[in-house]
């Protein structure tokens, strides 16, 4: 039986659905330990290798961000048009050969230019991903399933900070992304023999041409105003998210083991509850108002901004951890809700290119500039807060919350009009 015949006989199975979700939860979860391994190495990368806050933070944003947000949609393009699976494959293995490299960079530009290498890498995995959800599960369980894969990022973001920690304690800084990288390689195969591509409905069969799709976008105010939103939320929590180990290093006083259990258990409990009830009470309130795929991400980044405060301005790493607990939990509360919303503005052969145009605006403002504005911030604060500059140069990035929840208010009303299917 060929794989199309195979995966259209399976298709509304729900043990099959459950078994492709939790491969492509695998994969995000290497997309995110990739990244999130660069920022609890700083400390012995910046002893090593003699770089500037300005330099690291370069090298966890716009390095890595550019070429993964550019080279997103035309990869999504190809999704659309070809196979989402061989896509992702592919990916997967791009970017976990990069991300090895890193492990052998010699200063700042061998590892920028190997940061780069695991963006293009990374460009073709989101999307598409995405789209196979999507095609998977019927429309009432989408944010849900959506919300599901996106526990890849708090999994990710934990295992990068524990396992980089423990891998840079017990051997070195190198011997982290070289372990990492070479285990993203091997999983490749086992996750194209595995996931089938999804049958898709008959309309799909003449490819939109990526103009077409773009057109649709343009005209939709929700599309603009969600995608803004978005990156100005993950401008500061992919910069937060990168500069907290180090915080609680220079704050806090904390050794690298130490930062790494207890960032890691903020990012893994918090993070793991806020994505899931996203999508879990989108799903349950979004069927009767559209609009509350976008009213849930804004409240919640409004809530997140005094809890962060409280946990960088206090000393008490006790208080600390329950304050960043909750924010972190709310802060990705809107990714099942948010690109739920988005697959839903264009017809079903169009998600993987839409989600690449949402990714590409969310990411070039948010993964592009969040670490690398909060590293410029650090350095302009040191000639008057010392060691302590780090900690006010993430209070003072908490703004961008606030213009996160305000373009996200914004297109409740359009979300209603602009919803499609």
């Amino acid at each position: 039986m060929s794989d199309a015949a195979n995966t259209q006989a399976g298709h509304s199975t729900p043990g099959y659905r459950a078994l492709v979700l939790a491969m492509l939860l695998l994969v995000y979860t290497f997309n995110f330990l990739d990244r999130q391994i660069l920022g609890i190495l700083v400390a012995p990368i910046k002893a090593d290798l003699g770089l500037t806050d300005t330099q690291l933070g370069a090298l966890g944003g716009i390095a890595f961000a550019f070429l993964y947000s550019t080279l997103g949609v035309p990869l999504a393009l190809l999704a659309d048009r070809t196979s989402r699976t061989w896509v992702v494959t592919a990916s997967l293995t791009v970017w976990s050969g990069f991300t090895a490299l890193c492990g052998l960079a010699t200063g700042f530009w061998s590892l920028f230019l190997f940061r780069i290498g695991v963006g293009v890498g990374e460009a073709g995995g989101v999307a598409p991903s995405y789209a196979i959800i999507s095609d998977y599960f019927p429309p009432h369980q989408r944010a849900r399933a959506l919300a599901i894969y996106s526990l890849g990022i708090p999994i990710g973001l934990a295992t990068g900070t524990l396992l980089g920690a423990w891998l840079a304690a017990n051997v070195d800084w190198r011997a982290a992304f070289l372990v990492v990288g070479i285990a993203g390689v091997v999983i490749a195969p086992f996750f194209r023999l595995i996931v089938k591509e999804p049958p898709r409905p008959a309309s799909s069969a003449g490819r939109a041409p990526i103009g077409q799709v773009f057109g649709i976008l343009a005209k939709k105010p929700s599309f603009w105003l969600m995608a803004f939103a978005a990156g100005f939320s993950s401008m500061c929590g992919y910069g937060l998210a990168f500069w907290a180990p180090s915080f609680f290093i220079r704050s806090f006083g904390f050794d690298l083991a130490t930062t790494s259990y207890y960032f890691g258990s903020i990012l893994l409990i918090g993070g793991t509850i806020g994505v899931f009830a996203g999508g879990w009470f989108a799903d349950r309130a979004g069927q009767g108002d559209r609009g509350f795929y976008a009213r849930l991400p804004a409240l919640a980044w409004l809530v997140c901004v005094p809890f962060f405060a409280g946990g960088f301005l206090t000393d008490n790493v006790t208080l600390a951890w329950f304050l960043f607990l909750i924010p972190n939990g709310l802060n990705i509360l809107w990714l099942g809700p948010v690109n739920t919303a988005v697959q839903h503005l264009v017809p079903p052969h169009m998600r993987a290119t839409a989600s690449a145009s949402f990714l590409l605006i969310n990411n070039l403002i948010g993964l592009g500039a969040g670490s690398w504005v909060m590293g410029m911030m650090s350095d302009a604060m040191t000639a008057s807060y010392g060691n302590e500059a780090l900690r006010y140069a993430a209070v003072a990035a908490l703004s961008f919350y606030l213009v996160a929840a305000g373009l996200m208010l914004l297109a409740v009303k359009p979300l209603r009009r602009d919803w499609v299917g």
